[in-house]
């Protein structure tokens, strides 16, 4: 004997999350439409007027540039979908960089002992910016503004104390130093052309972080968050874990950056990283991220890193003046903000 479901009564509202949608809805309601949209664009736009940018090396290095912002990216997206912002992003690399560097060579260590050492400190600057943020009422573009500063400042003055210097002092010969550069800096190749592993760490960030956002309960709980802190709180969303998980998470890419930074020159410039940040919150702009929280995915911000790779490359592969990068920088985010936008209305629009 089987049973069929009493139809809904006339008037009655059916549960939205309950319609079929068509793919085209579907396509239309991703975050990352537009920025996707954009990356075509503005390959195409270089295809034609750089005779040499779809050469195989040349795209080696546009995935190289855009793996070295989209490592970044990724994270910051993630954080910026929790409704949250962190200035220091750009800093707190170079400062891991200096960490892993300074210890191994000041206590004669192995360069791993040096790279641990830095993965701890690195993560308790990201737990400080959480917790700073959730047990005080600053917004947190002060509370990160502040961290910017004091690791501006400690970068500058704990290299000058140590090394006499404004860098590091090299450890290319020291124990551990070969096998750290291949995790971290060294190439692979396929096909005759050469890549940088950071790609190869840029794809799995954007795996992992796509996981979580698709398929875990603390992804429902950094889209809730993002959407509305008190009703997430309300329906028992743990948000302030949820706010420092995602801070750890922006240190943990930070720790992947200035590891690569310091294995692939030796040594490491402590006013680096200045204006970074800036860099990793457009892309993830760019793909698709809402500014207010609640709405955005990895894979946007990957695309938004590899619109920069491509610009940044495509006007040098052009030979043009490249005094002229940051005025393209903000044509495309005005563009990207504005095709969002107008992408996020359509959605809607056919709901």
């Amino acid at each position: 004997m089987s049973t069929t479901a009493p139809a809904p009564a006339p008037g009655t509202k059916t549960d939205e999350r309950l319609l079929k949608t068509s793919p085209l809805r579907r396509l239309l309601g991703r975050p990352e439409l537009g920025s996707v949209v954009g990356a075509i664009a503005v390959f195409l736009f270089f295809a034609i007027f750089a005779d040499s940018f779809v050469r195989a090396a040349s795209l080696s290095t546009v995935l190289y540039a855009s793996s070295t912002i989209g490592i970044m990216a990724v994270p910051v997206a993630l954080l910026m979908i929790g409704g949250e912002f962190d200035l220091s992003a750009g800093v707190m690399v170079t400062s891991s960089a200096l960490i892993s560097s300074m210890f191994s060579y000041q206590m004669t260590a192995n360069v791993w002992v040096g790279v641990g050492v830095s993965l701890l400190v690195t993560l308790a600057i990201g737990v400080f910016n959480g917790v700073m943020l959730t047990r005080t009422d600053p917004p947190s573009f002060i509370i990160t503004l502040g961290t910017f500063l004091m690791l501006t400042g400690m970068n500058l003055g704990f290299t000058k104390l140590i090394s006499d210097t404004v860098s590091t002092k090299s450890i290319s010969d020291m124990e551990g130093f070969s096998s750290a550069k291949s995790v971290f800096a060294s190439t692979f190749t396929i096909g005759g052309v050469d890549y940088k592993i950071t790609i190869l760490w840029w794809l799995g960030l954007i795996l992992v972080a796509t996981w979580i956002l698709l398929r875990t309960r603390f992804g429902n709980w950094i889209y809730a968050v993002g959407g509305g802190e008190d009703a997430a709180r309300a329906v028992g969303v743990p948000v302030n874990k949820t706010k420092i998980g995602l801070y750890m998470g922006v240190a943990f890419g930070a720790w992947i950056s200035g590891q690569h930074l310091l294995f692939s020159f030796d040594v490491v410039q402590s006013g680096e990283g200045v204006g970074n940040e800036l860099i990793y919150i457009i892309a993830a702009v760019i793909g698709g991220c809402l500014i207010t929280g609640g709405y955005g995915s990895a894979v946007g911000a990957a695309v938004g890193a590899l619109i920069f790779g491509m610009v940044s490359k495509g006007i040098v592969f052009a030979e043009w003046n490249p005094d002229w990068f940051k005025f393209f920088l903000g044509v495309m985010l005005l563009l990207a903000t504005l095709l969002n936008h107008w992408v996020r209305k359509r959605a809607e629009a056919t709901k």
